[in-house]
């Protein structure tokens, strides 16, 4: 006697596990991950029609892809209950589509943890498929094949035989790149600073550093520069605090460039 309902997981152990929790009226199988993919013998994917994936059944995979056909005709109900995220959600659209189920039909269900409790509840609450992730997943795997299929024979022709260039490792090189022929143009300018000692009644003391004449900022390039700026202070003249401005200021060091020595600093009293 058939089951009445069919669960269809990836993975083999779960499945016996899943099984023993539901009970008789369920059957569960596994479709081993993927069942259908992009050619490898060719890109597999339409320019002309808004990049759409041209899917195959995955070599090796006709007696599981079979089975799964056998199993589905008996079963009144068939529930798919791959892996919650963005792989398992595309697995169950595969599988739906092999399967000839209703898109749109409530035969998806999910669980964090394989625990009779997780299990039962979430065949109490079964959804359709999320196409959000199942799109998500689909991108990724164009982006993969449309990157690595491009630039991976350049590899081989330029660099050795067997190397390949996917999605991430030719972004993060690129970014390398950049680093680099940014850091070999950088041209280091000499610059000097002001610093001075301040006290706030007898005790409290606090650093600044000089920033401008007149309230515009004023660059100190080399020491006549400096010494220019030191013999404007009127240093009988007691310094004034007119103002303090409170800032958080994050430094990134991804992006910082190296930065020229600093020369020895002079200090106003």
């Amino acid at each position: 006697m058939s089951a009445k309902n069919l669960v269809i997981v990836e993975s083999p152990a779960k499945a016996k596990t899943i099984e023993k929790y539901l009970g008789r009226n369920y059957k569960v199988v596994a479709s081993l991950g993927h069942i259908r993919d992009l050619p490898k013998s060719q890109m597999g994917i339409d320019f002309d029609n808004n990049y759409e994936p041209k899917y195959i059944s995955i070599r090796g995979k006709g007696p599981v892809i079979k089975d799964l056909k056998k199993a589905a005709s008996k079963a009144e109900h068939v529930y798919l209950a791959a892996d919650p995220d963005r792989e398992g959600e595309a697995i169950a659209w595969h599988v739906s589509h092999i399967l000839n189920l209703d898109p749109n039909g409530k035969n998806r269900v999910v669980f964090n943890e394989i625990t009779k409790d997780a299990v039962k509840d979430a065949f109490k609450t079964p959804r359709s498929i999320d196409m959000n992730l199942v799109d998500a997943q689909q991108a990724r795997r164009v982006l993969d094949r449309l990157v690595g299929y491009s630039i991976s024979p350049l590899l081989w022709k330029k660099v050795k035989k067997g190397l390949s260039a996917g999605r991430v490792q030719s972004i993060a090189l690129k970014l390398i790149i950049d680093r680099e022929n940014a850091i070999n143009a950088f041209q280091p300018e000499e610059y000097w600073t002001i610093d001075a000692e301040f006290k706030k009644g007898r005790e409290k003391q606090f650093a600044a550093s000089f920033y401008g004449l007149k309230n515009k900022k004023h660059a100190l390039k080399d020491n006549a520069a400096v010494q220019d700026v030191l013999s404007k202070i009127d240093k009988k003249e007691p310094f004034a605090v007119t103002n303090v401005v409170k800032k958080n200021v994050s430094v990134s060091h991804h992006h910082r460039l190296p930065q020229a020595p600093c020369n020895k600093k002079p200090t106003a009293s």
